[in-house]
């Protein structure tokens, strides 16, 4: 069952239809534009990676996962690992995030998308985020599409906020340029 088609900048809350969310999944999933060469059509492999930013009510970042950290220092949120390609069906990168774990000073959590090798977005197609309810037999709850074909390398995707009515999610959709996440937190700022 797919969840709700997010717009660039749009939020939902995610505490509608249901129980408290406990364990949700970002998953992160591309295809490479395939590129005609005299006879043949060949897919290229892509390297995309997908962070998660832990931030607290004061626009800290308190901790971060990615390629090179795979957890949080508390364990709560995790990733699942890096695909170097983009080859194969389904989400190509995944982070969990164990929401009943996660410190209680944690009131943001910001995904973004970036290629380490410096491939831009004029080489992916297909490229899509959504957030799965771990707990409920992954269901999905929203997705949001990553549009913007361009010569920008990363993008801030979507982010997680901790609301007093529960967990709302907010797709940001901004291109940005940047190897890691470390150049992407300019862009970041302005959406926390």
């Amino acid at each position: 069952m797919a969840g709700i088609s997010l717009t660039k900048g749009e939020t939902i809350s995610l505490e509608k239809g249901g129980p408290s969310l406990t364990k949700v999944r970002m998953g992160l999933g591309w295809d490479a534009a395939v590129k005609k060469r005299f006879f043949s059509r060949r897919p290229q492999a892509i390297d995309l990676d997908a962070s998660a930013l832990m931030f607290d009510r004061n626009k800290h970042l308190v901790d971060q996962v990615w390629f090179r950290q795979l957890a949080s220092k508390d364990g709560s949120v995790q990733h699942t690992g890096d695909n170097r390609t983009g080859f194969g069906d389904g989400d190509d990168e995944s982070i969990r995030v164990d929401l009943a774990r996660l410190p209680a000073e944690i009131t943001t959590l910001v995904f973004t998308v970036n290629s380490f090798t410096g491939q831009d977005f004029s080489q992916i197609e297909n490229a899509v985020c959504r957030l799965v309810d771990e707990a409920a037999g992954d269901r999905e709850l929203a997705r949001y599409e990553l549009t913007g074909s361009g010569t920008h390398n990363a993008q801030v995707m979507a982010k997680l906020s901790r609301e007093p009515s529960g967990w709302t999610m907010t797709a940001i959709g901004v291109a940005a340029s940047g190897r890691t996440f470390r150049e992407l937190l300019p862009a970041i700022e302005s959406h926390l």
